[in-house]
Protein backbone atom coordinates (compact mmCIF):
# COMPACT_ATOMS: atom_id res chain seq x y z
CA UNK A 1 0.00 0.00 0.00
CA UNK A 2 1.40 3.25 -1.04
CA UNK A 3 0.98 6.71 0.66
CA UNK A 4 0.65 10.03 -0.64
CA UNK A 5 2.68 12.66 1.45
CA UNK A 6 3.06 15.58 -0.85
CA UNK A 7 5.75 15.40 -3.64
CA UNK A 8 7.31 11.98 -1.34
CA UNK A 9 5.78 8.60 -1.79
CA UNK A 10 6.75 6.00 0.84
CA UNK A 11 6.13 2.15 0.68
CA UNK A 12 4.29 0.29 3.68
CA UNK A 13 7.85 -1.43 4.36
CA UNK A 14 9.95 1.20 3.70
CA UNK A 15 11.68 -0.73 1.48
CA UNK A 16 12.18 2.45 -0.62
CA UNK A 17 11.02 5.82 -1.13
CA UNK A 18 11.11 7.94 -3.87
CA UNK A 19 11.58 11.71 -4.17
CA UNK A 20 10.13 13.14 -7.67
CA UNK A 21 12.35 15.83 -6.95
CA UNK A 22 15.42 13.84 -7.41
CA UNK A 23 15.88 11.44 -5.69
CA UNK A 24 15.48 7.31 -4.49
CA UNK A 25 16.36 5.78 -0.92
CA UNK A 26 16.34 2.00 -1.90
CA UNK A 27 17.82 -0.11 1.70
CA UNK A 28 20.17 2.25 2.32
CA UNK A 29 21.36 3.63 -0.82
CA UNK A 30 20.29 7.14 -1.50
CA UNK A 31 20.23 7.75 -5.36
CA UNK A 32 20.64 11.09 -6.49
CA UNK A 33 18.68 11.70 -9.93
CA UNK A 34 19.75 15.30 -11.79
CA UNK A 35 17.46 17.51 -13.61
CA UNK A 36 17.19 16.30 -17.82
CA UNK A 37 17.69 19.14 -20.47
CA UNK A 38 17.26 19.51 -24.03
CA UNK A 39 20.31 21.71 -25.37
CA UNK A 40 21.23 23.05 -28.57
CA UNK A 41 24.46 23.35 -29.62
CA UNK A 42 24.54 26.83 -31.81
CA UNK A 43 25.97 26.73 -35.84
CA UNK A 44 29.52 28.19 -35.47
CA UNK A 45 29.04 28.57 -38.79
CA UNK A 46 26.49 30.18 -41.35
CA UNK A 47 24.86 28.34 -44.28
CA UNK A 48 27.10 30.65 -47.04
CA UNK A 49 30.34 29.32 -45.09
CA UNK A 50 28.78 25.78 -45.36
CA UNK A 51 27.80 26.15 -48.59
CA UNK A 52 31.23 27.24 -49.64
CA UNK A 53 32.67 24.57 -47.96
CA UNK A 54 30.31 22.01 -49.43
CA UNK A 55 31.30 22.92 -52.87
CA UNK A 56 35.05 22.72 -52.05
CA UNK A 57 34.94 19.48 -50.50
CA UNK A 58 32.26 17.85 -52.90
CA UNK A 59 34.55 14.95 -54.22
CA UNK A 60 35.33 14.00 -50.34
CA UNK A 61 31.80 12.62 -51.00
CA UNK A 62 32.18 10.05 -54.01
CA UNK A 63 34.93 8.39 -51.81
CA UNK A 64 38.49 7.75 -52.70
CA UNK A 65 38.58 5.80 -56.04
CA UNK A 66 36.56 8.47 -57.21
CA UNK A 67 39.02 11.22 -55.87
CA UNK A 68 41.49 9.81 -58.03
CA UNK A 69 39.37 9.17 -61.22
CA UNK A 70 38.32 13.15 -60.51
CA UNK A 71 41.87 14.32 -60.17
CA UNK A 72 42.46 12.54 -63.68
CA UNK A 73 39.61 13.39 -65.55
CA UNK A 74 39.42 16.80 -64.12
CA UNK A 75 35.42 17.07 -63.75
CA UNK A 76 34.27 20.65 -64.58
CA UNK A 77 32.18 22.61 -62.26
CA UNK A 78 29.34 22.35 -63.87
CA UNK A 79 29.80 18.51 -64.27
CA UNK A 80 28.34 18.73 -60.13
CA UNK A 81 24.86 19.56 -59.36
CA UNK A 82 23.63 19.70 -55.33
CA UNK A 83 20.11 17.81 -55.75
CA UNK A 84 19.40 18.03 -52.06
CA UNK A 85 20.37 20.20 -49.28
CA UNK A 86 19.23 19.74 -45.24
CA UNK A 87 20.00 21.60 -41.72
CA UNK A 88 19.67 19.07 -39.13
CA UNK A 89 19.94 18.53 -35.74
CA UNK A 90 21.62 15.08 -34.59
CA UNK A 91 20.91 14.05 -30.86
CA UNK A 92 23.43 12.29 -28.35
CA UNK A 93 23.67 11.68 -24.72
CA UNK A 94 25.51 13.10 -21.64
CA UNK A 95 25.02 11.16 -19.17
CA UNK A 96 27.46 11.66 -16.08
CA UNK A 97 27.04 10.09 -12.41
CA UNK A 98 29.34 9.56 -9.17
CA UNK A 99 29.65 6.95 -6.45
CA UNK A 100 30.28 7.66 -2.51
CA UNK A 101 30.91 4.51 -0.04
CA UNK A 102 32.48 4.85 3.57
CA UNK A 103 32.19 1.86 5.68
CA UNK A 104 34.18 0.25 7.98
CA UNK A 105 34.92 -3.52 8.12
CA UNK A 106 36.39 -5.95 10.39
CA UNK A 107 39.86 -7.87 8.93
CA UNK A 108 43.51 -9.83 10.52
CA UNK A 109 46.46 -8.38 9.89
CA UNK A 110 49.93 -10.29 10.33
CA UNK A 111 53.34 -9.59 10.38
CA UNK A 112 56.16 -12.61 10.44
CA UNK A 113 58.30 -12.55 14.02
CA UNK A 114 62.13 -13.08 13.63
CA UNK A 115 62.85 -15.55 15.28
CA UNK A 116 61.32 -19.32 16.03
CA UNK A 117 61.38 -18.56 19.81
CA UNK A 118 59.17 -16.10 19.82
CA UNK A 119 55.56 -17.36 21.27
CA UNK A 120 53.90 -14.19 21.62
CA UNK A 121 53.83 -10.20 20.92
CA UNK A 122 52.59 -7.44 23.04
CA UNK A 123 51.08 -4.53 20.59
CA UNK A 124 49.79 -1.36 22.76
CA UNK A 125 49.82 -3.21 25.57
CA UNK A 126 47.89 -6.07 24.03
CA UNK A 127 48.91 -9.64 23.95
CA UNK A 128 49.08 -11.53 20.67
CA UNK A 129 50.67 -15.14 20.17
CA UNK A 130 52.33 -16.32 17.27
CA UNK A 131 51.20 -19.06 15.42
CA UNK A 132 53.63 -20.39 12.47
CA UNK A 133 55.73 -17.76 12.55
CA UNK A 134 53.22 -14.80 12.06
CA UNK A 135 51.69 -12.83 14.64
CA UNK A 136 48.06 -12.04 13.73
CA UNK A 137 46.18 -8.94 14.98
CA UNK A 138 42.55 -7.87 14.49
CA UNK A 139 41.99 -4.61 12.66
CA UNK A 140 39.38 -2.04 11.82
CA UNK A 141 39.47 -1.03 7.98
CA UNK A 142 38.00 1.99 7.40
CA UNK A 143 37.46 2.02 3.97
CA UNK A 144 35.93 5.09 1.21
CA UNK A 145 35.10 4.16 -2.51
CA UNK A 146 34.98 7.22 -5.13
CA UNK A 147 34.19 6.18 -7.85
CA UNK A 148 32.88 8.24 -11.66
CA UNK A 149 31.55 7.51 -15.22
CA UNK A 150 30.79 8.89 -17.92
CA UNK A 151 28.48 8.35 -20.73
CA UNK A 152 28.78 9.84 -24.58
CA UNK A 153 26.85 8.12 -26.81
CA UNK A 154 24.80 8.85 -30.25
CA UNK A 155 21.09 8.87 -29.39
CA UNK A 156 20.08 7.63 -32.99
CA UNK A 157 22.97 4.43 -33.23
CA UNK A 158 23.29 4.17 -29.45
CA UNK A 159 26.91 3.59 -29.94
CA UNK A 160 29.41 5.26 -27.87
CA UNK A 161 31.66 8.32 -28.64
CA UNK A 162 34.45 9.92 -26.85
CA UNK A 163 34.74 12.22 -29.56
CA UNK A 164 31.49 13.77 -28.36
CA UNK A 165 32.90 15.75 -25.20
CA UNK A 166 34.48 17.97 -27.74
CA UNK A 167 30.89 19.56 -28.16
CA UNK A 168 29.87 20.24 -24.39
CA UNK A 169 31.86 23.18 -24.18
CA UNK A 170 30.88 24.91 -27.21
CA UNK A 171 28.07 27.58 -26.79
CA UNK A 172 24.64 26.21 -26.63
CA UNK A 173 20.75 27.09 -25.59
CA UNK A 174 18.56 25.40 -23.32
CA UNK A 175 15.63 24.47 -24.73
CA UNK A 176 12.29 24.59 -22.05
CA UNK A 177 9.16 22.86 -22.72
CA UNK A 178 8.38 21.80 -26.26
CA UNK A 179 9.97 24.73 -28.38
CA UNK A 180 13.23 22.92 -29.82
CA UNK A 181 11.78 23.79 -33.38
CA UNK A 182 11.25 26.88 -32.96
CA UNK A 183 14.59 27.44 -31.59
CA UNK A 184 16.20 25.06 -34.13
CA UNK A 185 14.77 27.28 -37.29
CA UNK A 186 11.49 26.05 -39.45
CA UNK A 187 13.53 24.96 -41.85
CA UNK A 188 15.69 22.61 -39.58
CA UNK A 189 15.22 18.89 -39.37
CA UNK A 190 14.99 17.59 -35.76
CA UNK A 191 16.19 14.04 -35.54
CA UNK A 192 14.12 11.75 -32.89
CA UNK A 193 16.54 10.10 -30.46
CA UNK A 194 15.75 6.02 -30.82
CA UNK A 195 17.88 5.61 -27.55
CA UNK A 196 16.17 5.68 -24.55
CA UNK A 197 18.78 7.46 -21.54
CA UNK A 198 17.19 4.88 -18.87
CA UNK A 199 18.87 2.27 -20.93
CA UNK A 200 22.28 4.37 -20.66
CA UNK A 201 21.49 4.98 -16.83
CA UNK A 202 20.77 1.16 -16.34
CA UNK A 203 24.13 0.22 -17.73
CA UNK A 204 26.02 3.01 -16.00
CA UNK A 205 24.31 2.23 -12.67
CA UNK A 206 25.42 -1.91 -12.75
CA UNK A 207 28.97 -0.46 -12.79
CA UNK A 208 28.61 1.64 -9.74
CA UNK A 209 26.59 -0.47 -7.63
CA UNK A 210 29.24 -2.64 -5.46
CA UNK A 211 28.43 -5.35 -3.65
CA UNK A 212 30.91 -4.20 -0.32
CA UNK A 213 32.01 -6.03 2.46
CA UNK A 214 31.56 -3.89 5.07
CA UNK A 215 30.16 -4.53 8.71
CA UNK A 216 29.57 -0.85 9.43
CA UNK A 217 28.09 1.53 7.06
CA UNK A 218 27.94 5.37 6.88
CA UNK A 219 27.32 6.57 3.61
CA UNK A 220 26.08 4.49 0.71
CA UNK A 221 25.38 7.43 -2.31
CA UNK A 222 25.11 7.18 -5.96
CA UNK A 223 24.49 10.46 -7.59
CA UNK A 224 23.48 11.29 -11.44
CA UNK A 225 24.96 14.34 -11.68
CA UNK A 226 24.09 14.87 -15.84
CA UNK A 227 21.50 13.99 -17.71
CA UNK A 228 21.34 15.81 -21.16
CA UNK A 229 20.06 15.26 -24.29
CA UNK A 230 22.62 17.26 -26.82
CA UNK A 231 21.61 18.64 -30.44
CA UNK A 232 24.45 19.74 -32.99
CA UNK A 233 23.68 21.21 -35.94
CA UNK A 234 25.34 19.20 -39.40
CA UNK A 235 24.57 20.37 -42.98
CA UNK A 236 24.03 17.11 -45.72
CA UNK A 237 24.41 17.87 -49.41
CA UNK A 238 23.61 15.32 -51.97
CA UNK A 239 25.74 15.52 -55.25
CA UNK A 240 24.99 14.83 -58.81
CA UNK A 241 28.24 13.73 -60.58
CA UNK A 242 26.49 14.24 -63.85
CA UNK A 243 29.12 12.89 -65.83
CA UNK A 244 29.93 9.94 -63.84
CA UNK A 245 25.61 9.58 -62.78
CA UNK A 246 26.79 8.88 -59.39
CA UNK A 247 24.81 10.52 -56.29
CA UNK A 248 26.51 10.80 -52.84
CA UNK A 249 26.40 12.72 -49.54
CA UNK A 250 28.78 15.07 -47.78
CA UNK A 251 28.09 16.54 -44.43
CA UNK A 252 29.06 19.29 -42.71
CA UNK A 253 29.60 19.32 -38.65
CA UNK A 254 28.56 22.97 -38.43
CA UNK A 255 30.26 23.33 -34.92
CA UNK A 256 33.96 21.95 -36.23
CA UNK A 257 34.01 22.44 -39.56
CA UNK A 258 35.02 19.57 -40.54
CA UNK A 259 33.36 17.61 -43.78
CA UNK A 260 33.07 13.78 -44.87
CA UNK A 261 31.08 11.39 -46.80
CA UNK A 262 27.63 10.76 -45.23
CA UNK A 263 25.33 7.66 -45.78
CA UNK A 264 21.66 9.11 -45.67
CA UNK A 265 19.66 11.93 -45.19
CA UNK A 266 16.97 12.78 -42.62
CA UNK A 267 14.19 14.65 -44.61
CA UNK A 268 11.73 11.45 -43.53
CA UNK A 269 11.86 12.89 -40.07
CA UNK A 270 10.56 16.32 -40.68
CA UNK A 271 7.99 17.26 -38.62
CA UNK A 272 8.12 14.74 -35.61
CA UNK A 273 8.52 15.82 -32.43
CA UNK A 274 10.10 14.63 -28.85
CA UNK A 275 8.27 12.58 -26.11
CA UNK A 276 9.99 14.18 -22.98
CA UNK A 277 8.51 10.89 -20.99
CA UNK A 278 9.85 8.09 -23.19
CA UNK A 279 12.86 9.65 -23.32
CA UNK A 280 13.73 10.65 -19.57
CA UNK A 281 11.25 8.00 -17.91
CA UNK A 282 14.09 6.84 -15.64
CA UNK A 283 12.89 7.18 -11.80
CA UNK A 284 10.49 3.95 -12.76
CA UNK A 285 13.56 2.64 -14.34
CA UNK A 286 15.76 3.01 -11.54
CA UNK A 287 13.15 1.24 -9.45
CA UNK A 288 12.99 -1.22 -10.93
CA UNK A 289 16.11 -2.39 -10.77
CA UNK A 290 16.07 -2.73 -6.89
CA UNK A 291 12.66 -3.60 -6.55
CA UNK A 292 10.54 -6.45 -8.70
CA UNK A 293 7.41 -4.40 -9.93
CA UNK A 294 9.06 -1.57 -8.34
CA UNK A 295 8.27 0.66 -11.54
CA UNK A 296 4.88 -0.05 -11.59
CA UNK A 297 4.50 0.92 -7.76
CA UNK A 298 6.73 4.25 -8.94
CA UNK A 299 4.82 5.01 -12.55
CA UNK A 300 1.40 4.30 -10.69
CA UNK A 301 2.61 6.75 -7.45
CA UNK A 302 3.72 9.37 -9.95
CA UNK A 303 0.70 9.41 -12.14
CA UNK A 304 -1.29 10.11 -9.07
CA UNK A 305 0.94 12.91 -8.07
CA UNK A 306 0.63 14.83 -12.13
CA UNK A 307 -3.21 13.90 -11.50
CA UNK A 308 -3.28 15.88 -8.42
CA UNK A 309 -1.01 18.90 -9.86
CA UNK A 310 -3.30 19.01 -12.66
Amino acid sequence: MLVNWDNYIFSKFDIVVVNFVGCLYISGLELKIASERILLIKDQFNAEEIEVKAQSKRIDAFGTLNKLSGLFSRPTENDFEVIYREHRYQPFWHVAAKANYVYDRNSHYQFEVKGSEVEATTIEGKDYEVTNGHAHIPVVEHCKQMLDEVTLADAVSGSEDAALKNYLSKELMVVVGDNLGDMAGKDAVIVPPQVRVSGIFREMLSQMIKAIQADQIFEEQIEITCIDLYYRPVYAFQFHWKSKNLKAILEIDAVMGTAGAGTRTFSEYLGKSLDRDFLFDIGADAAGIFIPGGSIAVKAAKKMIDSKRK
